[in-house]
């Protein structure tokens, strides 16, 4: 069992920075990917960024050069420092790992409960 923790959403005006943090806890054998997800009101959720454990990292388009992620291995940490935001980044950020929790075991997807991300303009 793996569980993913969030904080550090809250309400920023336009041009602010947040920086969200994700702590993963539990049964832990291996980390492959972690990553940040978006979901807008009314929207999909997508991808804002991921990270390998090797420390590959890939953006969206709407956040690339404004948005940093960053992991501790040691720690199953996943950061994301957010600046120059806009309006339409308002969403509930979502975070994500795809691990094993024995060695033996294939891959699974776990997802954290979402932390709110507002900005005002």
């Amino acid at each position: 069992q793996v569980q993913l923790v969030e904080s550090g959403g809250g309400l920023v005006q336009t041009g602010g920075s947040l920086r969200l943090s994700c702590a993963a806890s539990g049964t832990i054998f291996r980390i492959n990917t972690m990553a940040w997800y978006r979901q807008g009101p009314g929207k999909q959720r997508d991808l804002v960024a991921r990270i390998t454990d090797g420390g590959t990292t890939v953006y969206s388009g709407s956040v690339k050069g404004r948005f940093t992620i960053s992991r501790d291995n040691a720690e199953n940490t996943v950061n994301l420092q957010m600046t120059s935001l806009k309006p339409e980044d308002t969403a509930v950020y979502y975070c994500y790992l795809r691990g094993a929790t024995l060695p033996y075991r294939a891959d699974n997807d776990y997802w954290g409960p979402g932390t709110q991300v507002t900005v005002s303009s």
